[in-house]
C-alpha cells in the first residue's frame, strides 16, 4: 500500500535518528483548508481550440483560439482545456503570463473527450523569432502578488499544469541555417529577437499553494535557471512528475523555495519522481554555471526518485543544502559530477559517504550507460559540438594600450583585456519534437518518464 506523506510524517521521515524512509511515497495534494476568499471562489471550464476556435467564449461548443486571447479573463480556480495544435499567443507573443491559479490540461482531439499529448493530439507551446516579440517565459504563472479586499496576500488554491509541449525552438535565434547554435543577442538589421533567456514552464506560487506539472515536454529553452521552474512558498508543495527536459540550457528542472524561515513545519515539500532531464547545457560556450539536471533550493524539503539525470554539462542534482531523500535515480554521462552539494562534487558511488546534507536512508541511486532513443542527425550534431574552457579563453586574452588601461595601471588596478572571439559553433543545436519525443517514451528499468496514458 503506497504511504501519503503527511507534514507532520515528512518532518519525522528527516529526522536522523527516525526510521526507514519509504522505498515510494505520495504527496497529499489537498489544498490549505483556509485558503483566502479570492482564491477560493469556483472557477468555470474554458475550451481552446487552435483549428476551430473563435472569439472569446471559450465554451466546448464555441472555444477560443488561443490561451492568450482569454487570458483577461481567467479568474481563480478556472480549467482549460486545450486541444491538439500549435500555440503562438496572442499576437504570436510567444509567451503567456497568467496571475491566478488556474488548472491547464493539454492534449485533447476537437471533441474534448479523448487525449493523446505526446502522441497524435500534440499541444505546442511556441512563438516565432521576430525582433520586439516576448522574450519571457512561454508560460508564466504568477500568483504571489495577488490580495485581497483588505490589501493581504491571497493564500492556498492549486496550480496544474499537465499535457503541454513547450517548444522553444522557433523563439530562438540561430547563427546559421543549419540551427546549430543559438544566439543570445538580437539582430534588429535581420529582425531577429535574441533567443529567449527564459524557461518553459515557470510558476511562481502564493503561500500554501499547491502546484502539479506534469506530463510536459520542455525543449530548446535558454534560460539562466530553470527550464522547468517552481518556486513554492511557505505551507505549499510541488508535485513535478513525469517529464521530459531536454536540450536545454541552465538547469533542466529547478525547485525553489520562496520561504525563509526557521520552522520545517512551514518548509515548501516537493515530490520530484519520474522525470527524465537530459542535454543541459551550461549558460553559454564559456559559462562555469548551468547545466544540471535538477537543482534544489535550500530551505525546502524534496523525495526526488526515480528519475533519469544525464549528460549534464556541469551534472546531475546540485542541492543547494535542502533537505533532500533521492532513491532509485539513475545517472549517465554528466561531465562534472552526479551530485554537487553546496561546493562538493561527487559521484554516485560517494554520494552516502560524502554528502553531508542528503538523507542517508537514500538508496537504489545508480550509474549506468543507457542508449539513448535520439534521432542519428541530432546525436551526430551533439556528438560533434566542441567544449569550450574558460581558462582558455582568459589566456588568451590581452589588455591593450588604451587610455583608460593607462590610467587603470597609474592607479594600481588591473587592466581591462580585450575581447576574444570564442564562440562555440554547436551549442543548444535545434532537435525537433519529432526527434525529441521517443526519447521520453519509455522509462530505463522503471526510471524516468514515459509517453502519458
Amino acid at each position: 500500500m503506497k504511504k501519503v506523506l503527511t507534514l507532520a510524517f515528512i518532518l519525522f521521515l528527516f529526522n536522523p535518528f527516525g526510521q526507514d524512509a519509504p522505498r515510494s511515497s505520495e504527496i497529499d495534494m489537498s489544498i490549505y483548508p483556509k485558503t483566502s476568499t479570492n482564491f477560493s471562489k469556483k472557477g468555470r471550464m474554458w475550451y481552446i481550440s487552435k483549428n476551430k476556435g473563435s472569439g472569446q467564449l471559450g465554451t466546448k461548443e464555441r472555444p477560443a483560439k488561443d490561451l492568450g486571447n482569454i487570458i483577461h479573463r481567467l479568474k481563480p480556480n478556472d480549467v482549460i482545456f486545450i486541444a491538439g495544435g500549435t500555440y503562438l499567443s496572442k499576437g504570436a507573443r510567444g509567451s503567456d503570463e497568467i496571475n491566478v491559479p488556474v488548472k491547464i490540461y493539454g492534449g485533447f482531439d476537437e471533441t474534448f473527450t479523448k487525449r493523446d499529448p505526446w502522441g497524435a493530439t500534440k499541444t505546442i507551446f511556441t512563438g516565432v523569432n521576430e525582433y520586439m516579440k516576448s522574450t519571457q517565459p512561454r508560460l508564466y504563472i504568477r500568483t504571489d502578488q495577488q490580495r485581497e479586499s483588505n490589501s493581504q496576500l491571497s493564500e492556498g488554491s492549486e496550480i496544474v499544469v499537465d499535457g503541454i509541449i513547450f517548444d522553444n525552438g522557433p523563439r530562438n535565434r540561430y547563427h546559421t541555417t543549419k540551427n546549430y547554435a543559438i544566439r543570445r543577442q538580437a539582430s534588429p538589421k535581420s529582425g531577429q529577437n535574441p533567443s529567449p533567456e527564459s524557461g518553459g514552464v515557470v510558476i511562481t506560487a502564493s503561500k500554501y499553494m499547491n502546484v502539479t506539472v506534469q506530463n510536459c515536454v520542455i525543449m530548446n529553452t535558454a534560460p539562466t535557471q530553470g527550464a522547468l521552474s517552481v518556486q513554492v512558498f511557505k505551507g505549499g508543495k510541488g508535485l513535478i512528475q513525469n517529464n521530459l527536459c531536454v536540450n536545454n540550457t541552465g538547469q533542466g528542472i529547478h525547485i525553489k523555495t520562496g520561504y525563509m524561515g526557521s520552522d520545517k513545519s512551514l518548509y515548501p515539500y516537493f515530490l520530484v519522481r519520474n522525470n527524465t532531464s537530459l542535454f543541459n547545457w551550461k549558460h553559454d560556450a564559456i559559462a562555469s554555471y548551468g547545466g544540471n539536471a535538477l537543482v534544489v533550493e535550500r530551505n525546502l524539503i524534496a523525495v526526488v526518485e526515480n528519475n533519469v539525470f544525464g549528460f549534464g554539462h556541469m551534472g546531475g542534482v546540485y542541492s543547494k543544502g535542502a533537505d533532500l531523500l533521492m532513491n532509485n535515480n539513475l545517472f549517465t554521462g554528466n561531465s562534472k559530477y552526479d551530485y554537487k552539494e553546496i561546493n562538493s562534487k561527487m559521484k554516485v558511488a560517494d554520494i552516502l559517504d560524502e554528502s553531508e546534507f542528503l538523507n542517508q536512508y537514500s538508496e537504489g541511486n545508480e550509474s549506468v550507460l543507457i542508449k539513448i532513443n535520439v534521432s542519428e542527425r541530432w546525436a551526430n550534431v551533439y556528438g560533434n559540438r566542441q567544449e569550450i574552457r574558460r581558462e582558455d579563453v582568459d589566456a588568451a586574452a590581452s589588455a591593450s594600450n588604451s587610455g583608460a588601461n593607462q590610467l587603470r595601471s597609474m592607479l594600481g588596478l588591473n587592466l581591462q583585456a580585450n575581447g576574444v572571439a570564442m564562440d562555440a559553433e554547436i551549442f543548444l543545436p535545434l532537435i525537433t519534437i519529432e526527434e525529441a519525443l521517443p526519447v521520453g517514451a519509455m522509462p530505463w528499468n522503471g526510471k524516468g518518464c514515459q509517453r502519458p496514458l
